[in-house]
C-alpha cells in the first residue's frame, strides 16, 4: 500500500489512474479544481461520485477541491505522500488560442508549484502529464523523445513543452528525484472529453447525425487507449530512473481520420455520414510515436487494439447518451 497524491484525479485520465491505484490497495488523495473547461465540471462530478461509490467505504480515497497554482492549498495535500502523479492541467489545442495566459499559468506554473512542494517534502517520485503536441509539425516521424521539439503549433503545446523544461531544470535541485514526463498520444476511451474526435464521432454516428471531419481525412493520429495509458503511468511511477526523463505513450500505429470513421461505424454497426470542415488553427498533420524508450525502460507495450478500444467507447456512449 502506497500513499499518493493525484492532481487532476477526477478528469479523464485522472479518474482511470486513480481507480487503478485504489483497486490495487493504494491510498489516494485527489486534488482537482473542478473547473468547467475544457473537461466539463459535470463530467468531473460524475467521476468523483463513481469513485466514491466504488471505494468510498474504505479510507483509501479523499477528494479535495484545490488548484495546483495555489501553493497554500496544495501544501497540506502533499504532506504524507510518497509519490505524486501530476495530471492536472488545461488540455486542448484549439481553446488554448483563446486564453494562452491561463494555459501557461496552469500548465507551467502549476507543475512548478507541485514539483517544488514535492522537493521540499523529500518526495522522490514525480510523474506528470505532457503531450505529443510538444513535437509540432517539424519533428521527424515517428517522433523520438530525443528529437527536437522546438516549434510548438499552439499555446497548449508550448505550455506542455515549457513545463517539461522547467521540471527538468528543477530536478537539478534534487538529484535523487525520479521525474517522468509522459507524452500522451491522443488518449481515448470511456469518459474522454466530450469534444474529442472519437467520442464526438461515436455520439454522432449513434444518433444518426453527420459527423464533422476536419480537412480531407488524411490527418493521422496515434490513438492510444486509456487502459494502455494507465499501465504506462503506473510503470513510470515504479520504473522511471533518477533524473528527468520523457516517455512517449502511444500506440505506435497512426490511423488517418477516414479509417477512424470507418472503424467507428463498424464498431457501432451504423453507417456514418460525414460533413467536412477546414483544419483548425494549431492542429498538426500527424502524430506518430516511437515507443522504444518506454518498451526498454518501463517494460511497457500498448495492448488495446483500435477495434477493441472503439468497442469500449461505443458501449460507454450508449450507456451515457
Amino acid at each position: 500500500m502506497a500513499r499518493l497524491l493525484v492532481t487532476g484525479g477526477v478528469g479523464f485520465i485522472g479518474y482511470h489512474v486513480t481507480r487503478a491505484l485504489l483497486a490495487r490497495g493504494d491510498r489516494v488523495t485527489v486534488a482537482d479544481d473542478f473547473s468547467d473547461a475544457p473537461y466539463p465540471e459535470a463530467e468531473k462530478r460524475r467521476n468523483e461520485r463513481d469513485l466514491l461509490a466504488e471505494f468510498g467505504d474504505s479510507p483509501g480515497v479523499r477528494v479535495v477541491r484545490a488548484c495546483v497554482t495555489d501553493p497554500d492549498a496544495m501544501s497540506p495535500l502533499v504532506d504524507g505522500a510518497e509519490a505524486i502523479i501530476h495530471l492536472a492541467g488545461l488540455a486542448g489545442v484549439r481553446p488554448s488560442f483563446a486564453d494562452p495566459a491561463r494555459y501557461a499559468r496552469v500548465n507551467v506554473e502549476g507543475t512548478a508549484v507541485v514539483q517544488e512542494l514535492a522537493i521540499e517534502r523529500g518526495i522522490e517520485r514525480f510523474v506528470f502529464a505532457s503531450s505529443s503536441s510538444v513535437y509540432g509539425n517539424t519533428t521527424p516521424l515517428p517522433a523520438r523523445e530525443d528529437a527536437p521539439a522546438t516549434a510548438p503549433e499552439s499555446p497548449y503545446a508550448a505550455s506542455k513543452r515549457a513545463a517539461e523544461l522547467v521540471a527538468s531544470a528543477v530536478c537539478r535541485r534534487s538529484p535523487s528525484m525520479r521525474c517522468a514526463a509522459l507524452r500522451f498520444f491522443t488518449v481515448y476511451g470511456p469518459r474522454q472529453r466530450p469534444e474529442m474526435a472519437i467520442t464526438r464521432f461515436t455520439r454522432a454516428v449513434l444518433q444518426g447525425l453527420p459527423l464533422t471531419m476536419f480537412g480531407d481525412g488524411s490527418m493521422r493520429r496515434d490513438f492510444t487507449h486509456i487502459d494502455d495509458v494507465v499501465r504506462g503511468v503506473l510503470a513510470a511511477l515504479e520504473l522511471a530512473p533518477t533524473g528527468f526523463r520523457s516517455y512517449n505513450l502511444g500506440s505506435g500505429a497512426p490511423v488517418d481520420l477516414r479509417r477512424l470513421v470507418e472503424a467507428i461505424a463498424r464498431a457501432a454497426g451504423v453507417p456514418a455520414t460525414v460533413a467536412r470542415a477546414p483544419v483548425p488553427l494549431g492542429d498538426v498533420e500527424a502524430t506518430f510515436a516511437d515507443i522504444d524508450r518506454a518498451r526498454a525502460e518501463l517494460a511497457w507495450e500498448p495492448c488495446v487494439g483500435l477495434e477493441q478500444g472503439l468497442a469500449s467507447v461505443v458501449a460507454w456512449v450508449r450507456a451515457n447518451p
